[in-house]
């Protein structure tokens, strides 16, 4: 009997083809749609890196968007999701060119207005030309990030799916991941990025700027007989005591006898909470002849402890140097970062500054009293506003307020502008028909309302149009606010206008550029405040053209 025929042998499996990663149609349309209304003006200029990075988040959302409403879409047609033709991919790439292209053009025109209204001139066309790469890289990675943590929901739903129902894992599942990844992004990524900085800034904070010096004055803190020793300031807090107007100049700018200035300072280093701090600086006030001085200004730093020399300078020349300011610092970061990890040390240290030195002051005598006066920029407003409740209080307790490019979320700020009289904008409120409290972009062309008396004590807010950290809010994603559907100001672009998400990112991108501007714009105020504490304190002696000399002194012309 003949044996069988050997069986051939078994062929190996072909090894499994690789999934290429896919596109689909409505995402791509979403995608197209957010990344040509990115370019759309904002508040600051923007450079190519910036655009570019603005664009491909935009485009991110835009496809996340796409996606969604497909789906959406399918569930109330009651059907599964087709295949695009080839067609339909050929009509997307022949819309997506010329759309683009004349997004990206009108957006590099938009840019040049901008940058005529601030009187900016740097272009960098090698960004430019880059923008449209880097908005594709951004989209990428974007992408590739959600498809992971969408993986990694698929890995999760088939497991929960083991113990309990397919529709409670889809849900638990979601829930797990998306715990996951808040988790991921603020105890590791967010957490990471605050610590470096943290760490960073704290070595940033033993050194000394250029140009500050030990005082060799006693009316100083770090000098001789301080209560606050030199190295204990910090890098603000030297910068701080360690330069300022000499009597000398102020003398030779008004043409008059000037006496020196004070300046008070607690570091970081200086005590170990926020009370002792604040009564250490105090302390030192004092020793110095603080309340002794006709003038006395307490000023909430920003979050590294910086304090706007134009601010404190202008008010001393303008008090002839009979003058003294306290101020002591709460973080090692700047602003921005101060209020995602330290907004409750800004509140604490406004509070406690002024009810330290308000301590002191009430117990004098009525008639040896200095005028209290307070101060407080981006931030430092918004710690500086803490001290009080509300408009009455202010006027009662000071002699005169200045708070410059007040955030957003500041809650006296946020009260007076959304409680201000019907018909007057939100760049420019008026509130209680201007009795007490004011803003102003400028205050040398006036602060409204002209026609109204404006006596006792004197609040005004520094806020330009064009300034980001002003007008940023979470709302803005979905939201329109009142700045941008009212008449523009003087420097913002016409053709801005709000569009959901896109302005959101936009005006955020803008934050850490708020200060990258000629003065006048943006977050910068320098000469603006000679005006300010020329209104608010109202002093004897100066003309219109003292008051542009002081300008040039603190905010010198390039």
């Amino acid at each position: 009997m003949a044996s069988p025929p050997p069986e051939p042998p078994a062929e190996e499996p072909a090894p499994p083809r690789r999934r290429r990663p896919r596109l689909t149609l409505p995402g791509c349309w979403g995608a197209l749609l957010l990344a040509c209304l990115s370019f759309t003006p904002s508040l600051l200029p923007r450079g190519g890196v910036l655009q570019g990075l603005i664009c491909g988040i935009s485009a991110a959302i835009g496809y996340g968007l796409g996606v969604v409403a497909a789906y959406v879409w399918r569930a109330f047609a009651d059907r599964e999701a087709r295949t695009p033709s080839r067609r339909s991919w050929q009509v997307l790439l022949v819309c997506a060119v010329p759309l683009f292209g004349l997004a990206f053009g009108l957006g590099q025109y938009w840019q040049h207005g901008i940058r005529t209204l601030m009187g900016v001139t740097d272009y960098n066309v090698a960004t430019a030309v880059a923008c449209p790469f880097i908005a594709a890289a951004v989209f990428l990675l974007l992408l590739l990030a959600g498809r992971g943590i969408r993986a990694v929901y698929h890995a999760a739903a088939r497991l929960l799916g083991r113990w309990i129902g397919a529709r409670a894992a889809r849900v638990v599942g979601w829930m797990l991941v998306a715990g996951l990844a808040w988790a991921a992004f603020s105890g590791l990524l967010l957490g990471g990025v605050v610590n470096a900085a943290n760490e960073a800034f704290s070595v940033r904070d033993t050194e000394t700027p250029e140009g500050a010096h030990q005082p060799v004055s006693v009316l100083r803190s770090g000098g001789p007989g301080s209560l606050v020793p030199w190295d204990s300031l910090g890098r603000q807090g030297r910068a701080f005591t360690g330069m300022g107007p000499t009597a000398r100049e102020i003398g030779a700018f008004t043409g008059r006898t000037a006496q020196e200035p004070i300046r008070a300072y607690a570091g970081l280093a200086t005590a170990d909470t926020a009370e002792s701090r604040a009564a250490r600086a105090v302390a030192d006030l004092e020793r110095a002849g603080g309340f002794r001085r006709e003038n006395l200004l307490v000023i909430t730093t920003t979050g590294s402890g910086w304090v706007d020399p134009a601010a404190v300078d202008s008010f001393e020349y303008l008090a002839d140097g009979d003058a003294a300011s306290v101020a002591m610092q709460y973080s090692y970061l700047p602003s921005w970062l101060s209020y995602l990890v330290d907004q409750s040390k800004a509140r604490e240290a406004g509070r406690e500054l002024f009810d330290a030195v308000y301590d002191t002051w009430s117990k004098l005598p009525q008639d040896q009293r200095p005028r209290l006066f307070v101060a407080g920029e981006s931030l430092g407003s918004f710690g500086g506003e803490t001290a009080f409740s509300g408009e009455y209080d202010l006027r009662n307790r000071t002699a005169g307020t200045v708070f410059a490019g007040p955030p957003n979320f500041n809650t006296l700020f946020r009260e007076f502008s959304d409680q201000r009289d019907p018909g007057s904008p939100e760049i420019e409120p008026v509130y209680r028909e201007g009795r007490t409290v004011r803003f102003s972009e400028d205050p040398a062309t006036g602060i409204t309302p002209v026609d109204r008396p404006w006596e006792g004590t004197r609040v005004l807010y520094l806020l330009h149009p064009s300034d980001p950290i002003v007008w940023w809010s979470p709302r803005l994603a979905l939201s329109e606010p009142d700045w941008i559907r009212e008449k523009p100001g003087a420097d913002v672009l016409g053709g801005m206008f709000w569009i959901p998400f896109v302005t959101f990112w936009q005006v955020t991108a803008d934050l850490p550029f708020s200060t990258g501007v000629p003065d006048g714009h943006g977050h910068t105020y320098k000469a603006a405040y000679v005006d300010a504490w020329n209104s608010t304190m109202r002093p004897e002696g100066f003309t219109a053209q003292d008051l542009d000399r002081l300008k040039e002194i603190v905010s010198p012309s390039e």
